[in-house]
């Protein structure tokens, strides 16, 4: 994250700040209010010129982080640069060898920065239970400019999951990870990627699809949201099927032999519940392990404090059961 000032007329960038922190801006050019957070420092506002900002809320001073330390990875994926984050398992032993989960963002046009955890379905809560954490930011994400956040167009699933699977190699490589323990999760479009990820590999061992989306077909005629979907598409469902169909994890469904766990908010109208159902319907009639939770009243974010500890707490148990991370190798 940088902060610069730019002069219209000659074109020319100044830069005021440079580091490794999420901010939000509220406030004219000569001072402003942020609220500055990273992965070990929970939010606070600070006040001042746009990078001499002064600490001024201290209602957070007794956080402190319960998850390991995180590195920056990057790692070629066809042309692109691709960059993502690794959080270590805490306490973290490098002559041991761990367990890894997947975090796949939502969006697609969006991306993890570090940034305290927020509220809701905070995964990286895993690094206490014994896992490695990556969250790679694939094509189609934000940062790395428009070329790279347009490259899933018309592309869903392909080359954002050649970049996730580069990733994954390039953090084995730096990282003592156990190829035969690894797990990959997300929620919203990260929930889809897990549904189609299980049906291009099975690499992993268990997966989680929160308010995911099992077929694009169905999908356009269910959801509250479908503004988003024809630039994305190129077309209307009704006026170009197949490019729907080849990015549906439906379509390959009978590919799958990870156990899945599929959960949704009874009320979601952005990732409807029959997306996940018509998902845990067939692995179930197929013969895969899973699992299919339905939260009453909930829409596409959770509010209800005590369905969110649920929600945490069956997720780390459907992958200690399918990948525990006691085993060493």
């Amino acid at each position: 994250m940088s902060v610069s000032t730019l002069d219209l007329a000659s074109g020319s960038v100044e830069p005021l700040w440079k580091g490794a922190e999420t901010l939000t801006f509220s406030g004219d050019a000569s001072v402003s209010a942020v609220v500055r957070t990273s992965w070990n420092r929970a939010p606070e506002i600070w006040v001042g010129r746009p990078g001499d900002w002064k600490q001024l809320t201290h209602a957070n001073d007794a956080s402190h982080a319960d998850w390991g330390e995180v590195k920056s990875l990057e790692w070629k994926s066809d042309n692109f640069d691709v960059q993502g984050w690794l959080m270590l398992p805490e306490p973290y032993d490098p002559a041991k060898h761990y367990p890894m989960v997947v975090m796949v963002h939502g969006g697609p046009a969006a991306e993890t920065r570090p940034g305290w955890p927020r509220p809701g379905l905070p995964l990286q809560l895993l690094s206490a239970q014994g896992y490695f954490v990556f969250m790679p930011n694939p094509r189609g994400s934000y940062g790395r400019g428009e070329e790279f956040t347009r490259a899933n167009v018309r592309d869903f699933g392909y080359g954002d999951l050649r970049d996730v699977l580069a990733g994954v190699d390039a953090a084995e490589k730096m990282y003592p990870i156990d190829d035969r323990r690894i797990g990959i999760a997300g929620w919203s479009y990260g929930g889809y990627m897990t549904m189609w990820t299980v049906t291009q590999t099975n690499r992993f061992r268990a997966a989680f699809a929160g308010a995911g989306i099992a077929n694009w077909q169905s999908y356009y005629g269910e959801n509250a949201i479908d503004q988003w979907m024809i630039p994305y598409f190129g077309a209307s469902v009704y006026d170009d099927p197949a490019v729907y169909a080849k990015s549906s994890p439906i379509t390959f469904i009978k590919n799958v032999k990870t156990p899945t766990l599929v959960v949704v908010g009874e009320r979601d109208g952005e990732c409807p519940p029959p997306q996940s159902y018509e998902f845990w319907h067939a692995l179930n009639t197929l013969g895969v392990k899973t699992e299919f939770v339905v939260y009453p009243g909930e829409g596409h974010s959770f509010r209800d404090p005590e369905h969110r500890r649920d929600l945490f707490q069956r997720v780390v148990k459907w992958f200690q059961d399918n990948m525990p991370a006691s085993e060493v190798k």
